[in-house]
């Protein structure tokens, strides 16, 4: 094996957690490695282009309250990547909250985010990761197709369920109380309905609509969000009861039985949908820290929306604090 002192710090997950921790690193001078099963970066920051139109499918808006991610989002508004969306949407008998946070979206979806983090990195997409070991003095991380990358330090980001197998399949054992631990981490699923409308929605401005009950959590107009002025197209997110008595029916019934609980909001022609279905879309049990560290010669660091919150701004900070724990570990 190579010399672990010039092997890069590998990432495993290309959202918010871990673009923000790999760009933090980079611009540090250490040399990181970012590896992503999807076709491009984001992970639930997720936009898709449908017909004429664009979509997004994953995490809806951000709202701001810590005062380092208040730094990120005004240098992300500044760059053109975001800008203000609304400060609250109604709910289903059309009140609107009063006051609150502003709402922020991206310019072209919300992937627009990821995209600005991720320029000058190096990540490798459409690499799915299949078993991570441990060596003396590295971590072995092995690709379906057989590759093998190597590296000083590993940041796991995707959902912690996926993490673990991982470890499980590369024979790597956890401490038996951080094991715990991370075993009653827990998300919520959400089956999302992409469509295509002939004219516009009725759903009220700024363009989200939120449900405290019933079938439906939430639906956005895209057209009225600004993403999409080609097309009318609605996203309309299943609730956590409905995505998993729902989760393995056809997706033809979801999509009917979806559009049906939305009729009175929409009032249109279905040119075209698609379902999408969030296995992992929200933790509801998280970790009490922002990331969890295991140190050593070749250190170990969980991150993302499960140990710093359950929103954008905490895969954020999740991010920040990952990239200073191994920041703190090569400066010392």
């Amino acid at each position: 094996m190579n010399d672990s002192r010039t092997d890069p710090i590998l990432i495993i997950g290309a959202g918010m957690a871990g673009l923000t921790a790999a760009r933090l690193l980079h611009e540090a001078g250490l040399p990181v490695v970012v590896l992503d099963k999807g076709r491009g970066v984001g992970g639930r920051m997720a936009t898709r282009r449908i017909v004429h139109g664009r979509v997004d499918h994953g995490a809806q808006y951000f709202t701001v309250r810590d005062h380092q991610f208040a730094q990120s989002v005004t240098e992300w508004q500044e760059a053109g990547a975001v800008s203000e969306w609304g400060q609250g949407f109604a709910d289903a008998k059309g009140k609107l909250p009063s006051g609150g946070h502003f709402r922020y979206r991206g310019i072209d979806g919300m992937t627009s985010v990821p995209k600005y983090l991720a320029e000058g990195l190096e990540i490798r997409l459409q690499t799915r990761i299949t078993a991570v070991s441990k060596e003396k003095n590295c971590w072995l991380v092995q690709s379906q197709s057989g590759e093998i990358f190597q590296g000083r330090a590993l940041l796991l980001t995707p959902p912690v369920p996926q993490s673990l197998e991982l470890l499980k399949a590369g024979h790597v054992s956890l401490p038996s109380n951080i094991s715990r631990d991370l075993d009653r981490i827990d998300y919520d699923p959400c089956l999302a309905l992409l469509a295509v409308f002939t004219g516009a929605s009725q759903i009220p401005a700024p363009g989200g609509l939120r449900f405290s009950e019933g079938p439906i959590a939430w639906m956005a107009d895209n057209h009225q969000k600004g993403i999409s002025p080609g097309a009318y197209t609605v996203t309309i997110h299943a609730s956590p009861d409905f995505s998993r008595r729902h989760w393995q029916t056809n997706a033809i019934v979801v999509a009917w039985k979806l559009l049906e609980a939305a009729a009175p909001w929409l009032h249109t022609e279905v040119l075209d949908w698609q379902i999408h279905r969030w296995r992992y879309s929200q933790p509801v049990a998280t970790y009490p820290e922002p990331v969890l560290f295991l140190p050593g010669l070749t250190p170990l660091v969980f991150s993302g929306d499960a140990f710093g919150g359950p929103r954008v701004e905490g895969a954020t900070l999740s991010g920040f604090a990952a990239a200073q724990t191994l920041l703190a570990v090569w400066n010392r």
